[in-house]
């Protein structure tokens, strides 16, 4: 079974879901056992509302040697077991005498116990009775009623507003409401309160008629509570799926992150840092799928070195029959001296310097391309970008005499980069520019915010838009007027993007708005000066 579960991420996954669907279930049932107990001792409140606020009211209104007397009265009235006591002297905890301040309610069950305190005053009403029956019911309606008849009846509104009727919603009716009985009306007549059951809710409604009154008291329908109120339903929901939404998030931010570490390699890899390897956590599908990864960079980083190196060596072995050709060239020359002869020699000779600068543009090349540029840091200096520019016009302005080589005016740019490369790199725009460019090339230099810009355009006949993708791949060449013929191996512009790269930067190309050819635009991000 481990093993099972260590080589199956999405298993491990399900297994964890459903762990965390099982945490939420019993959470759940806690919760909603929780909420019962609330909305139990809610109920019990509420049941307890009407009698308890009645008689702590008509105790508050009484004088206090009158007080006993009422208590009496109550107790034999409603069967209860009633007694006064200052607040100060009962056992209460701090939550419960924070509620009694409040002016609720504090009922404990088997036996019953009510406690409210008297409003306006430091004295505590408890009672003790062994269950609820019929028989408190009435009694309160009974109470009720005679402490209503006894007021005025233009106050006797006013009398049912400070009482907290609970579950006892009551009302003063002036005539009797329909659908009573004879044998009803005769028991209301009688001074009998009455309990009607409303079928289709399953609720009870008390009726009373005041003591020689013309007025009838109707309490309820009383409700039983035995549905949750929103305010309970909503936080429960919310809690349940914030549980979830959080355990879910966990699960899948692990599989995230490590998800996220074989793309970061990936993009490393793909900027060159072939030395970039994924830590492998477990053998499961992720794991498996690191150990490839791995398995592949090591095969890239191998095949790459090994085409540098064959490159490089190449290279180096070029130098020398070169070398051998080029001085078997000279001394045949200074052999002869027929005009004929001495010009094919010429000829060979430029044939040689050209081969000789091939071999010098495919060591760059296969340098740059190896991973001491692109796996590493380059050792960067603060570099004046004008001064630079100046020297790349005065370096090629003797090579093409019939082209006006100008540099933009502007401020001076100062900027971190690799010197010598980012010099090549735009000379090797320049020199670009000069093979195909009909009369003029011109510099300019861009000091942005958070890097240097640099354009190299021309007034040539300028780069088809689909070709433009195609002429930075090593030896690529164009069928117009920038082919081989026009000079160049195809690897300048290799040059100047692996250069590129190993800033941090872009080479991009466009058409020149001014000189209507082609424009080289150079990106170079700014960096921070080294501690």
């Amino acid at each position: 079974m481990r093993r099972v579960l260590s080589n199956g991420s999405f298993l491990r996954f399900y297994l964890l879901l459903g762990i965390a669907l099982l945490v939420v279930f019993v959470i759940a049932l806690a919760g909603r056992s929780f909420i019962e107990q609330v909305r139990r001792e809610d109920y019990r409140e509420q049941l307890a509302a009407l009698p308890m606020s009645l008689m702590t009211q008509q105790l508050a209104d009484a004088p206090v040697e009158q007080r006993n007397a009422l208590l009496e009265r109550f107790a034999e009235q409603l069967d209860l077991q009633l007694t006064l006591q200052p607040i100060s002297d009962a056992d209460l905890g701090f939550f419960e005498r924070s509620r009694l301040e409040q002016g609720k309610i504090l009922v404990a069950e088997s036996p019953w116990l009510l406690q409210q305190r008297l409003p306006g005053d430091t004295w505590l009403l408890q009672a003790r009775l062994d269950d609820w029956s019929e028989h408190q019911w009435h009694g309160s309606i009974e109470l009720l009623g005679g402490w209503l008849a006894a007021a005025p009846a233009a106050e006797r509104d006013g009398r049912i507003a400070q009482l907290r009727p609970g579950s006892w919603p009551l009302q003063l009716l002036p005539s009797l409401p329909a659908g009573l009985t004879a044998a009803q009306q005769a028991q209301l007549a009688r001074g009998n309160v009455i309990t009607q059951l409303v079928s289709d809710k399953l609720s009870i409604t008390l009726l009373y008629q005041l003591p020689g009154e013309s007025q009838w008291l109707q309490a309820g329908p009383i409700s039983r509570g035995d549905t949750l109120p929103l305010n309970l339903h909503l936080p429960l929901l919310m809690g349940l799926m914030i549980v979830l939404s959080l355990i879910i998030y966990l699960i899948m931010r692990s599989i995230e992150a490590r998800m996220a570490r074989l793309e970061l390699a990936a993009t490393r890899i793909a900027s060159g840092r072939l030395e970039t390897r994924v830590k492998v956590e477990s053998g499961d599908f992720l794991g498996r799928l690191g150990m490839a990864f791995n398995g592949m960079a090591n095969q890239v980083q191998s095949l790459l070195r090994g085409q540098q190196e064959m490159i490089r060596a190449v290279s180096h072995e070029l130098r020398t029959p070169v070398a051998r050709i080029r001085f078997a060239v000279q001394m045949v020359e200074d052999m002869t001296d027929q005009p004929a002869i001495r010009r094919q020699l010429q000829g060979i000779d430029a044939d040689i310097a050209e081969l000789d600068e091939l071999v010098d543009e495919i060591l760059t090349y296969a340098r740059l391309g190896g991973e001491t540029v692109n796996g590493a840091e380059l050792e960067t200096a603060l570099v004046e970008c004008r001064a630079m520019a100046e020297r790349v016009i005065d370096t090629l302005s003797p090579l093409h005499r019939g082209l006006a080589l100008a540099l933009a005016p502007g401020p001076e740019i100062e900027l971190l980069a690799e010197p010598r490369y980012l010099q090549r790199a735009v000379q090797n725009l320049v020199g670009n520019a000069c093979r195909h460019a009909k009369s003029q090339v011109m510099i300019h230099l861009w000091d942005e915010p958070n890097l240097v810009r640099i354009d190299v355009e021309d007034d040539g006949p300028g780069i088809p838009p689909e070709a433009r993708a195609d002429i930075f791949k090593p030896f690529a060449r164009l069928d117009d007027s920038r082919a081989r013929s026009s000079g160049g191996y195809g690897l300048g512009l290799s040059i100047v993007q692996k250069i590129m790269a190993g800033h941090g930067g872009s080479v991009t190309i466009d058409t020149s708005p001014t000189l209507g050819g082609a424009r080289f635009t150079l990106l170079v991000p700014r960096r921070d000066p080294q501690a």
